[in-house]
């Protein structure tokens, strides 16, 4: 087992918001001088894009406020990140119910949360899919992401002292 605290971030098809939570987490651990206390990734539900790069649009969102997530490519989530990982934030309800599904003996439930639940403006607590909407959900969903990480890492930082 590693000392490195592990967290992981699920979307549908891991080329938009998992992608960019998975930047926005690594830039803010890399500006808190914590890069050594993390193990960061990201993964997808569904396999429609197994080794594609994010989507150009979110890419461009993120390297636009100095996040680059231009070398990530997609993986789907498998049933061994449920014992891999410390923590596996889902964007929304229904990755939650698609992760918690392969959980056939109910052991890893409790390390599996809504990343929203650490977003100080929640909302339904869920991070919209923004692949078939405009620029400006690729922005939204940026700005949800940053301020919803630095909260993330602020708790990880009070609960477990990384």
């Amino acid at each position: 087992m590693s000392d490195q605290f592990s967290v992981l971030f699920v979307c549908l098809g891991n080329i938009c918001r998992s992608p960019v939570a998975e930047g926005v987490f690594r830039h803010q651990v890399e500006e808190a001088g914590l890069t050594g206390a993390f193990t960061i990734d990201s993964a997808g539900t569904g396999a429609w894009h197994v080794g594609q790069s994010p989507d150009s649009r979110m890419t461009k969102s993120a390297a636009s406020q100095g996040v680059d997530i231009s070398k990530q490519h997609a993986r789907q989530f498998v049933e061994e990140d449920l014992e891999r990982f410390d923590l596996i934030l889902a964007m929304d309800k229904s990755n939650l119910h698609d992760i918690l599904y392969l959980d056939k003996e109910d052991t890893f439930g409790h390390k599996v949360k809504l990343f929203r639940e650490w977003d100080p403006e929640p909302g339904d607590f869920q991070v919209p899919d923004p692949y078939y909407g405009g620029d400006e959900g690729f922005r939204n969903v940026f700005t949800m992401v940053e301020r919803t990480s630095q909260a993330l890492l602020g708790s990880l930082k009070a609960h477990y002292g990384v």
